[in-house]
């Protein structure tokens, strides 16, 4: 929380997170994603993260597997291809897709 904090006061044009809210309450969570959103809405924020649902709404998503990048698009583009590692980690998270994402192309 400090370290957002100092980068909000700093106005940083590009924000590096790194499982950020990994341990923290739902309502905590909820709190930093809606701030992370609201103060770095014109910066480049790259954001590490095994909780989908903090990165649904995100421009672009890269999936990693063994260190290899195997998926790289908007969410709804990974979405909808059915075979794919992103919507196989969507639909065995349970997850509601157009919940969650901004639902962009």
């Amino acid at each position: 929380m400090l370290c957002l904090a100092r980068a909000i006061l700093r106005k940083n044009k590009i924000l590096i997170l790194d499982e950020a809210t990994a341990n923290v309450d739902p309502e905590t969570d909820h709190l930093i994603q809606t701030t992370i959103r609201k103060q770095f809405s014109d910066c480049t924020v790259l954001v590490v993260a095994h909780r989908l649902n903090t990165i649904l709404d995100s421009d672009r998503i890269m999936v990693l597997e063994a260190g290899n990048i195997i998926e790289f698009d908007t969410p709804l583009r990974l979405f909808e291809k059915s075979n794919g590692a992103f919507r196989k980690l969507i639909d065995e998270a349970g997850l509601d897709f157009i919940k969650f994402s901004r639902v962009k192309g």
